[in-house]
Order: C-alpha cells, then structure tokens, then sequence
C-alpha cells in the first residue's frame, strides 16, 4: 500500500497499519512531501510562541512494515499501470493507493501578492500552516515587529497570540463580522476579542485587506490597505484566511471531486471511480463535507485501516468534532479556554440556555432540540464539557433535570 502524504492523516493511518502488520501482512510505503518527521499541526501555534521546541510536536514513528519516504514529491499518478510518480523519476507501485495529501492555505486576492514574481509571495508576508511555515516566521520574528495577521479563524486566532506572546504588536484583520464565526457566535466573539485586546492584539472585524503594499527598491511588504483605503504598518503579514482541499494529483488523474472540493470517497473511504484508489483527511470529502479538522482525520485513518485489515463491518459514518483553543495568561482577564460543538445557532423551537459573565471573562451556551443536545459554546471555563461533548457526540437523550442543570460544573448527570 502506499500512502502519499505525510501529514497527521497519513502517519496516523500508518501507524495502525504497522500495529497490526503481523496479522494484515500489509507493506507500506509513505511519501512524505516535507522533510521533517509526521508532527501535529495542531501545535504549531505554540511552536510559533516558544513554548514548545519544534522537536516537542514530532508524532510517534510507525513501526515495523512502514517505508517513510521524506522530502518525497508525488508528480502524477498512472491508475492504469498502479502506479505513483515522483518528481525523482521514480516509480512506486501499489496494489492499493491512499491520498492523504491533506490541504493548500487559501491566498485571497489581494493587490501586491504577485510582486515577487515566480509565484512567490513579497518577502515578509507568510501562509501559516506547516512547520517550515512557522520556522519561517520565527527567522525573521523580532520583538516590537509590526505584525498584521489577515483571518480571523482558529488559525488566525492562534497565530496572532502566538506573535503578540513574542513581542510583537499584532493587528488582526478579520472579514467576518465576528471571530470564528464557523463555531461560536457574536457573544462568545466579544469576550475573545477582548482577551486578545488584553494580550496586546488590535482585533479589526467586517475589516476586508484589499492589498498588501511593498517597498519599490527591496520588494519587502512594508503594510497591508484596507477596503477602505486605511493602511497598515507591517513588517510582517501573516495570510490565515483558510484552506482548500489539495487534490491536483486526484484531479489529474480523473478521480471525482465533490462540490465542496474534496476527492469524494464512500463510507469505506473509497473513491467511486477506482476500488483500489481511497482518500482521508483534509483532501477528502464524505457525503459532501470536507472536515478540515485534525480529529476527524484521525478517526477516518482509523476506519481506513480496519477497511484495508479486511475489516467488512467497518464504516466512516461522519465526525462530531469538538473545536478547542486555548489563550495565555495576559495583562487582563487571564487564561480562556474555548470549546464549541455541534450546531451553535439554533433554529426555530430549539431551546437556549445562555450564562455570561463579563467580569470573569466566561460564556456558555447550549442548544436543545426535544432531549437531545445539538451543541455549545464554552469559554473562559471548560468544567462540565467532556460531558456534554460525550452526550452529543453519543446523540444521547438528556437527563430529566432544568435545562440550566447541563451547564454546571458536571453536566447535569
């Protein structure tokens, strides 16, 4: 089997794969892209803060019956000969083929990205998604930068803490009308924002960035204009503004790829045009959802390899996944934990429960549909959140208690 990428998808399905090699006799082969060891993404936030070395993020090695293949390129696959070609000219055979070549930061159109020339972005201006990504940053981070980070989503979230925790005076610039407005909304939005204020980064929101500006003689970015013709000091600009599935390889080789982007796969993780072709992870697209999510990438490579043990009854059925950042001790309010899950905006007769505090910096949220609970907001205070996320992952009915009970410290249970 070979496996191209090397990401968390990609190492996490061959690690299950070589913990039952014995019995599944499976050989495989991962083509990792970058050249580092398989690392969580999801920490590289705090490798940008320097909190943690990058070492600290490595993931475990697979064992036994595993190739790993660093700095390895696929260029193209041949379907009709199993094959995958590399831009070494070499040639990797496979009886079954997995594509975990997970997702591309998405660069919006703004005026001056293409000053470098060759397709490479103005020196200073970074996307923030792999590790080179971050040692990129780091490089060239000095204490008092001026820094603009452009997206207001978890990465934009985290990389702005990340800058300000370095010294740097960070503008955050956010289309949306609030922070995050795929997982919380516009109450929980004001007390993040405030945390982020009190950390010392200027939050902008409904603020569109229509261009970034550079030096004539040096091609170095030197600010960031607005729709509205305000500019902005910068001597970094971070780009947070999302991702796309990556599936060229996919594309070029007539693989379908759904509406939302992703190669489309069934509930095997299998993709319709090719029985021995399966995708997972960012890249994949289940009955028309793209996750984009480090837990669902998980559970997918763990399906995937009961799949291909010869596993019969195992199925990928969706991912309930649970959103969680956490915020450093600032000058204000202190540390704030958030989590979300699940449909935070209720529809009509759902029932609500709500407790605020804006001294303390906490806010919960909870939405009920008849005795089931269909999600929630927590911030600023976590007790009680494994089990409400247990009761709604589970679909569980909810205890015959008031509604206020689930928001204690314990749930309700």
């Amino acid at each position: 089997m070979v496996v191209v990428g090397g990401g968390m998808a990609g190492a996490r399905l061959a690690q299950q794969l070589a913990a039952g090699a014995g019995s599944s006799g499976i050989a495989v082969t991962v083509l990792a892209e970058e050249p580092h060891p398989a690392y969580n993404r999801v920490l590289l936030a705090e490798v940008l803060a320097g909190r943690y070395p990058a070492e600290v993020i490595a993931l475990p090695r697979p064992g036994a019956g595993v190739t790993w293949r660093p700095g390895a390129r696929a260029a193209a696959l041949d379907r009709a000969a199993r094959a995958v070609l590399c831009e070494d000219g070499t040639a990797v055979p496979y009886d079954a083929l997995v594509l975990a070549t997970g997702s591309n930061p998405v660069l919006p159109p703004l005026h001056g990205l293409g000053t470098a020339g060759g397709g490479r972005l103005p020196d200073g201006v970074h996307p923030f998604r792999t590790l080179d990504d971050c040692l990129a940053l780091d490089a060239c981070l000095t204490p008092g930068a001026a820094a603009v980070v452009v997206g207001g989503g978890l990465l934009g979230v985290s990389a702005a803490r990340a800058l300000a925790e370095r010294g740097a005076q960070v503008v955050l610039a956010h289309q949306g009308e609030h922070l995050l407005e795929r997982h919380i909304d516009a109450d929980a939005a004001s007390l993040l924002s405030a945390h982020l204020t009190a950390l010392g980064v200027e939050v902008h929101t409904a603020c569109r960035a229509r261009g970034v500006l550079t030096d004539a003689a040096t091609g170095r970015v030197t600010g960031v204009e607005l729709a509205d013709g305000y500019r902005l000091d910068a001597a970094l600009v971070v780009l947070a503004c999302g991702v796309r599935p990556r599936t060229g390889l996919a594309r070029s080789a007539g693989l379908a790829l759904g509406a939302r982007g992703g190669v489309v796969v069934d509930d095997r993780l299998r993709t319709p045009d090719d029985p021995r072709v399966y995708a997972l992870g960012d890249c994949a697209e289940h009955a028309g959802v793209v996750h984009g999510l480090a837990g669902a990438a998980q559970e997918q490579a763990d399906v995937l390899a009961r799949v291909l043990a010869g596993d019969r009854g195992a199925r990928y059925g969706g991912t309930r996944a649970l959103v969680r950042l956490t915020l450093p001790d600032g000058p204000g309010p202190g540390p704030v934990d958030l989590a979300a899950f699940g449909e935070t905006t209720p529809a009509p007769g759902d029932d609500v429960v709500r407790l605020a505090d804006a001294t303390r910096g906490a806010y919960r949220k909870i939405v009920v549909r008849g005795d089931r609970l269909r999600g929630g907001i927590l911030l600023g205070d976590l007790g009680g959140v494994g089990a409400l996320a247990r009761a709604w992952e589970g679909d569980e009915p909810l205890p015959a208690t008031p509604l206020l009970h689930l928001l204690t410290h314990d749930g309700g249970y």
